[in-house]
């Protein structure tokens, strides 16, 4: 049979058209699990893992957000562990969705529940990653875990006798950050994750910085020893596997800048996906708004519609009077809602934000919609409630983008004046539209990090030579403690032997003095 001559042409295109979905030879088989069940950190965690597959790499995932939704991509698996992660909303292992505000709030902001909730929850979800990897009997090349509070998730990478990469969805906490490098960071320039101020620019705020970095340290240090030694796991006995890499949610746009390791990895906004049309009836509700929209959420941890009466009240008495319309993220039917405003139990909040008519954002400051409403230019109105957002509020506030105010004093006076504040006055459009261009001007997009820094770890071993000396060292060597004490010993003995001379000396002179005036003339 005699072949057309366009044959091999047609031939040639199919495989060069069929070349993008074929696995490279050398693809990397990279096994995650998401500790924490909650979407922001999934978010983060999925942004990663989705720019590995993309790349060709085999990417088998446990997480408690599956989505059975998302367009098949060869060698991208995801297992459901959702039912690893139910309980009531103080339950360190349930999943963080839409919990009562009334439970959580008072809890959460505060520094002497998070530091032993979050150690009991690191633990618990060790326990977790052990049951469900105990049946994990696949080969793979790296392990991609978020270690929230304790190193004792990098047991698996000990396991499995591969890599260990860090994916850390906020700022990290000071011991994660110690355990991950080996350095401290300094408390009279790097603000605790705790701390209500980007900088500690007063003598207040360093001494404030300080004491909650040692007590912080302290009690986790405190909680951890006393859990292994009450009840010792597999996890407690093998000792942690530093990571070969840490992708930190973080870019300096929004976060002070500091000296960092160079296996650790700011990759700032990577979950941020290519904006969506939006559905019918929310782009005819924004764009028919002569005076623009404002969008307001407070994300998928704690439920707007659980917040105390008398604040809901404050919200809607503000909002009824503002001449903007309002798109509100609320769990329910909202009684007595103004006419302004639409209501949805969720939101495409990325694609409504990247909206030219959207003027204001009023959120919580979770990490994920921060860098959302920078990416967009969009300038913010926050009401922090717990954990990182205190301290991402007032980023913000210093960028000259956004206004922070205090959830439980709030009131329909303060709160029209702060929106009218924002939206009238051009400062803050124009310094959100400036930190968002500072945010993408970079050399590569978050994607082509994650995936760069990844093969590079691959292709060399793990990639020790990245790792800092400190790890090395004691505490007493990092701060030279030892040297100190030499130095202070050298000094004190100079000095010991210098008094004694000067005794001996004196002695002398006076026994000669002693001695010539003995004599007789």
């Amino acid at each position: 049979m005699t072949r057309q001559p366009w044959y091999g042409f047609v031939v040639v295109c199919l495989l060069v058209a069929a070349s993008g979905s074929l696995q490279p030879a050398n693809a990397a088989r990279v096994l995650a699990v998401e500790t924490v069940a909650a979407k922001s950190h999934w978010n983060f965690m999925r942004g990663v893992l989705h720019a590995l597959a993309a790349r060709g790499h085999l990417v088998k995932v446990y997480t408690p957000f599956p989505d059975p939704g998302t367009p098949a991509t060869i060698g991208y698996t995801e297992v459901d562990t959702s039912a690893e992660f139910q309980g009531d909303d103080t339950d360190p292992t349930s999943t963080a969705v839409n919990m009562d505000a009334s439970v959580v709030l008072p809890l959460f902001a505060r520094p002497s529940f998070m530091v032993p909730f979050l150690a009991n929850a690191s633990r618990s979800v060790c326990d977790i990653m052990d049951r469900l990897l105990q049946r994990d009997v696949g080969t793979y090349d790296l392990f991609v875990t978020e270690p929230l509070s304790s190193e004792c998730v990098s047991h698996a990478s000990h396991r499995f006798g591969v890599p260990l990469v860090y994916v850390v969805p906020a700022p990290l906490l000071p011991w994660i950050e110690t355990a991950a490098f080996g350095h401290y960071g300094n408390p009279a320039v790097v603000p605790h994750l705790f701390a209500s101020y980007a900088v500690p620019n007063t003598f207040y705020q360093r001494v404030n910085n300080v004491a909650m970095y040692l007590h912080t340290v302290y009690v986790n240090y405190r909680y951890m020893s006393a859990a292994a030694a009450a009840e010792q796991r597999p996890y407690d006995i093998a000792p942690p596997v530093k990571p070969a890499l840490v992708f930190v949610n973080t870019h300096y746009v929004t976060e002070p800048p500091r000296p960092v390791p160079v296996n650790r990895v700011d990759v700032g906004g990577i979950h941020l996906a290519a904006p969506q049309p939006l559905p019918a009836d929310i782009l005819q509700f924004i764009e028919e708004s002569p005076n623009g929209v404002i969008f307001f959420t407070f994300g998928t941890v704690v439920a707007l519609s659980t917040l105390p009466d008398h604040i809901q009240i404050a919200f809607k008495n503000a909002l009824a009077e503002v001449p903007q319309r309002v798109l509100l993220k609320y769990e329910g039917e909202m009684t007595d809602k103004p006419n302004n405003v639409m209501t949805s139990k969720w939101l495409p909040q990325r694609d409504i934000l990247k909206h030219p008519n959207v003027k204001l954002f009023i959120g919580h400051g979770g990490i994920s919609g921060v860098y959302e409403a920078v990416d967009a230019g969009v300038p913010i109105l926050g009401f922090p409630l717990f954990y990182d957002q205190p301290r991402n509020m007032a980023n913000l506030v210093d960028a000259g983008m956004a206004l922070s105010m205090d959830l439980f004093s709030v009131t329909k006076d303060t709160l029209i004046k702060a929106i009218n504040e924002i939206v009238n006055n051009e400062t803050y459009s124009k310094n959100a539209k400036k930190t968002s261009e500072l945010f993408k001007d970079r050399p590569m997009t978050p994607a082509e990090s994650v995936v760069y820094w990844t093969e590079y770890v691959i292709r060399h071993k793990g990639a020790p030579h990245l790792r800092s000396h400190a790890l090395n060292l004691t505490w007493y060597q990092y701060f030279l403690l030892d040297i100190i004490a030499v130095v202070l010993l050298v000094i004190v003995s100079v000095c010991y032997i210098a008094f004694k001379t000067l005794q001996l000396i004196k002695k002398l002179i006076f026994k000669l003095s002693s001695t010539s005036k003995s004599k007789p003339d």
